[in-house]
């Protein structure tokens, strides 16, 4: 299980459909939409 940056929801990233790279880690999200806001200002999220 990981954190959705954005939300902070809980999410099994083997089940997730979304997903971007940062800081050469990749990173999961529930939606399409956190993946957006994500994606549009990646440094303003931490990433572990």
């Amino acid at each position: 299980m990981v954190i959705d940056p954005v939300c902070k929801m809980e999410i099994d990233e083997k089940a997730s459909q979304f997903k971007s790279k940062a800081e050469g880690k990749d990173v999961y999200f529930c939606c399409p939409h956190c993946k957006a806001i994500f994606d549009k200002q990646p440094s303003k999220y931490q990433v572990v």
